[in-house]
């Protein structure tokens, strides 16, 4: 049997992200994901660190909002290194 995992983006992987663009247009983002950003009251997007394919821009920051990503190819996976910081709620019953 295989073992199902939780698929996830994770810090530090490489993604292609196709995404609406203005007029019926699609832009294609690739690069270093660096997380998540809260764009105004209800909205979120990626943080995409830009990769050598968009020359001059290459290093930058691009903020993609959530609703208009079309799709995303995994280039390079990175294993997600943040751990579980639950440990559990300590009681005292006395």
């Amino acid at each position: 049997m295989i073992e199902d995992k939780k698929m996830e983006l994770t810090e530090g992987s490489t993604y292609k992200i196709t995404s609406i663009g203005a007029r019926d247009s699609i832009i294609e983002t690739e690069g270093k994901f660096k997380g998540f950003i809260s764009i105004g009251v209800d909205e979120t997007g990626l943080l995409m660190d830009l990769g050598k394919i968009h020359g001059k821009m290459a290093g930058k920051i691009r903020i993609i909002p959530l609703h208009v990503i079309l799709l995303i190819d995994v280039v390079d996976a990175k294993e997600n290194k943040k751990k579980d910081e639950y440990k559990g709620i300590s009681h005292y019953v006395g």
